[in-house]
C-alpha cells in the first residue's frame, strides 16, 4: 500500500533502538526523510535515519534543539513522533517517590513532548501534518509500582485530545498509540532474565502468561511503528485526538 508518504518530513524522539528505531526504519522505507533524536546515537538508528542528533531530550532544552534543527535542515517539518519514555527511577509505590522522581519521571515521558510539540507547532500547522504520541497501556491500569510513569503517559493521553481540539480545525492530526509490553530490552534483557534464574527465552516466553496477553505473545516492535505509519499519512483523514491501543488483550475491559 502507497500511504503517499515519500519525500515528507518527520522528527522521531528516542530513535536509537527499541519502539523508536522500529517507527524511524519505518518511515524511512515509506520514503519519509527522519530526523531521529537520541541520547545516545546507535549505528543501526544512523543507517535508517537521513540525519540524527544526540540530545538529552528529559531537559528542556533537547528537544527544543533537537526539532530547530530539523526544522533548519528540511525547510519545514510534516511529521512529529514523539516515542521518547520509559522508567527513570526504581520505586515500587507512592511513599518510594520524591519531588525528584516526580520530576524526571513527568520531564521524560510528559513534558519532553510538550516541548518538542510546542517547538514544532508552527511548522506543523503550515504543512498540516501529522503528531503520533507513544503513549502506554499503563496510562489506563492501576500499577502502584509504576505510579509516575503511568500518570504521565495518562497526561499525554490527555494532551492528544487537547491538542486535536484546539489545532484539527487548522488541519492537524494528533493521535497517541499505546502498547501494552513490547519485545525490547526491557524483557529481553540477560541481566534481568539472569536476576529472575531464567534464560531470555524463558523470560520472554512468561511474560504473556504473567500479564494476561490473550495472544499469548509479546508485541513487536514493527507492530507498534506499523501503526504510527498509518496515523502519520492521509490514508485516515478522520483519525485525530485517539488513543490506539495495542495491547495483546492485556486490557479486560470494555
Amino acid at each position: 500500500m502507497d500511504l503517499g508518504l515519500k519525500g515528507k518530513r518527520a522528527v522521531v524522539t528516542g530513535a536509537s533502538r527499541g519502539i523508536g528505531l522500529a517507527i524511524t526504519q519505518a518511515l524511512a522505507a515509506e520514503g519519509v526523510e527522519v530526523f531521529g533524536g537520541a541520547r545516545t546515537i546507535s549505528a543501526e538508528l544512523r543507517d535508517a535515519a537521513a540525519h540524527t542528533a544526540e540530545v538529552d531530550l528529559a531537559t528542556k532544552e533537547g528537544p527544543v534543539r533537537l526539532v530547530e534543527q530539523a526544522v533548519k535542515t528540511f525547510g519545514g517539518l510534516d511529521i512529529l513522533v514523539n516515542n521518547v519514555g520509559g522508567r527513570t527511577v526504581h520505586a515500587t509505590g507512592f511513599l518510594d517517590l520524591d519531588e525528584d522522581g516526580w520530576s524526571k519521571g513527568f520531564d521524560l515521558n510528559f513534558f519532553s513532548a510538550v516541548r518538542s510539540i510546542r517547538t514544532a507547532l508552527p511548522s506543523l500547522l503550515e504543512s498540516k501534518g501529522a503528531i503520533v504520541n507513544i503513549g502506554s497501556v499503563n496510562g489506563r491500569l492501576p500499577a502502584p509500582r509504576l505510579t509516575e510513569y503511568s500518570a504521565a503517559k495518562a497526561a499525554l493521553t490527555n494532551l492528544t485530545k487537547s491538542l486535536s481540539e484546539e489545532f484539527g480545525p487548522r488541519g492537524l492530526r494528533v493521535n497517541t498509540v499505546s502498547p501494552g509490553p513490547v519485545l525490547t530490552d526491557t524483557w529481553n534483557n540477560p541481566q534481568r532474565a539472569k536476576q529472575m534464574g531464567m534464560s531470555i527465552e524463558e523470560l520472554i516466553a512468561a511474560v504473556p502468561k504473567w500479564l494476561g496477553l490473550t495472544t499469548g505473545k509479546i508485541i513487536g516492535p514493527d507492530e507498534v511503528a506499523a501503526i504510527v505509519v498509518l496515523l502519520a499519512s492521509d490514508r485516515l483523514p478522520g483519525a485525530t485526538g485517539t488513543e490506539w491501543l495495542l495491547d495483546a488483550g492485556m486490557l479486560k475491559s470494555v
